[in-house]
């Protein structure tokens, strides 16, 4: 058991060093050496985890989602109406990105990597379908317009908060996601919900970036 747990801690302590490496560098840039210094491990200690730097890389998205998902369940509950949460999930998103560095690495290698996966399924396809099934809790709940169509909603949604996060990233805009991410709901809104409720969710998403003195 101490064998195991020894075990453990070093593979967090690798992972959590390959995160700041990767925010540092990108993934392109970043050395498995580099990575041996920052997490202050061995060789060895370090292959005997992960086999080479892409498996390193996805162990690092797998990380950092599974903290995404682990965050997001306090307002993914069934209680929570469905348009509130797909706006809260997204400042969530912003929240970790710039306070939990596993995820904000998970954010910026998920399209390095090339085909926006940990170890296993694609993470934007996760996200999308979350999405969905919140477009259409939505439309039955009456907080999008009646004849929308929840899937085509669904992945507007989706696009629109990772693409805000791409931007900023992109840009060196980080210290700016909060802002843009109300901006987006903003003006996305008026297409999604009925008038009589706009006001509503406009102020409800402000509401979620005074959090951040945005």
């Amino acid at each position: 058991m101490v064998r195991q747990a020894r075990a453990e801690i070093t593979r967090d302590t690798v992972l959590t060093g390959a995160a700041d490496v990767f925010l540092r560098l990108g993934y392109a840039n970043a050395s498995l050496s580099e990575i041996i210094a920052q997490s202050q491990v061995t060789k060895g200690a370090l292959y005997f985890h992960f086999g080479s730097k892409e498996e390193l890389a996805r162990a690092v998205i797998d990380e950092g989602g599974r903290r995404l998902e682990e965050a997001c369940r306090s307002v993914t509950d069934s209680r929570v109406p469905a348009l509130e949460a797909a706006i809260g999930i997204s400042y969530i998103t912003v929240d970790l990105a710039t306070t939990d560095r596993m995820v904000a690495a998970m954010f910026r290698l998920k399209h390095q990597i090339g085909d926006f996966r940990g170890t296993r399924e694609n993470v934007i396809e996760g996200w999308g379908n979350t999405y969905r099934r919140l477009a259409e809790r939505a439309v039955e709940q009456g907080d999008f317009i009646a004849d929308s169509d929840a899937e085509a909603v669904g992945t507007l949604m989706v696009e629109a908060v990772v693409g805000v996060h791409m931007v900023a990233a992109a840009t060196g805009a980080l210290d700016e996601l909060p802002g843009r991410m109300e901006r987006m709901w903003f003006f996305v809104l008026p297409s999604l919900v009925p008038e009589n409720k706009l006001d509503y969710f406009r102020e409800f998403a402000a509401r979620r970036v005074l959090r951040f003195g945005a």
